[in-house]
């Protein structure tokens, strides 16, 4: 879910690392790992790059995007943090995590590791993460869970039981699904452009099924975006020429209903398609917002960041 990956791979370039990260990404990495020596840290993360492209060729792995990636610069953040440290025992999951940076962050930051959910396609991405920060399951005792965002027998976009028992063990999970209305904060970045119009309603309903009722929970995150809504054409990237984008204010509309809005969001169609706005109007505040972004390895558009709480 992080990427897709390319048809033609792409020789990896060594020059991006210096390119990329920046003093703030090399002092985590420093103290995450244990490696002081800059050319030392540079060679670990290279070669953990090249082996982990070797056999999953995504873009974000060949552009090092993993390594870049600050939950700490969203707005919401800070009210994620301040869940673990005031909430009993609440959750934060991260979906489409990659090698597990984001998460990392959160822990470092005082979000107790053992309430730390992430998941994504593959379980080879999360043991490239301990590989990369030189950790295990026992030093780093989140849980970690592989799996398709868009297979409803993982996660489903139909809403739980609200009386089902809380999850006492999380190692035990096999899929999201048990966690419907448990998770106190839920991250996803750069994974909804991924993906068409339907299959991004599905995400985001499936995602809001998972929040927890509770007063201050949060769902937040990044991806590309654009200013007006729709399909746009490009050169190809990860093995796709096009992209559905959102706008903050489609991205508003398909979180929360308008005033007058009659919800209809958790009906299925004959067609089997989810219809309607995630939640009903009050139930969540939304914030959507985008801005225009270069990256180092010359991509560039607008990034949409957004909230609901």
């Amino acid at each position: 879910m992080s990427d897709k990956p390319e048809k033609n791979t792409r020789p990896l370039d060594p020059s991006i690392y210096d390119a990329t990260l920046d003093s703030e990404t090399l002092s985590f990495m420093k103290s995450s790992t244990g490696i002081q020596d800059d050319d030392e840290l540079k060679a670990h993360v290279l070669h953990i790059q090249k082996r982990a492209y070797s056999v999953y060729p995504y873009p974000c792995i060949g552009l090092l995007h993993f390594m870049n990636r600050k939950i700490s610069s969203h707005a919401s953040y800070q009210q994620a943090l301040k869940l673990g440290r005031e909430r009993k025992g609440a959750l934060l999951l991260e979906i489409g995590c990659c090698f597990g940076m984001e998460m990392r962050r959160a822990a470092a930051d005082g979000f107790p590791a053992k309430q730390i959910v992430a998941s994504d396609l593959y379980s080879e991405f999360w043991e490239f993460g301990h590989a990369l920060f030189r950790t295990t399951p026992q030093s780093f005792p989140a849980t970690f869970l592989a799996g398709d965002a868009l297979d409803p027998d993982f996660l489903s976009p139909l809403p739980g039981n609200p009386d089902f028992p809380e999850v006492s063990d999380l190692s035990a999970l096999t899929t999201l699904n048990p966690l419907k209305g448990k998770v106190s904060a839920i991250y996803a970045r750069s994974l909804f452009h991924l993906f068409n119009e339907d299959q991004q309603c599905q995400l985001a309903h499936s995602l809001g099924s998972l929040l927890s009722t509770q007063p201050g929970s949060v769902i937040f995150g990044s991806h590309m975006g654009n200013v007006e809504k729709g399909t746009i054409k490009h050169g190809a990237i990860g093995g796709q020429d096009s992209t559905f984008f959102h706008s903050p204010q489609s991205w508003k509309e398909l979180w929360c209903e308008a005033p007058s809005g009659d919800r209809k969001s958790k009906d299925i169609q004959s067609q089997g398609k989810l219809t309607g706005p995630v939640f009903r109007y009050g139930e969540v505040s939304v914030e959507a917002s985008i801005r225009f972004i270069r990256a180092t390895s010359g991509m560039e558009g607008f990034r949409l960041d957004w909230s609901s709480y």
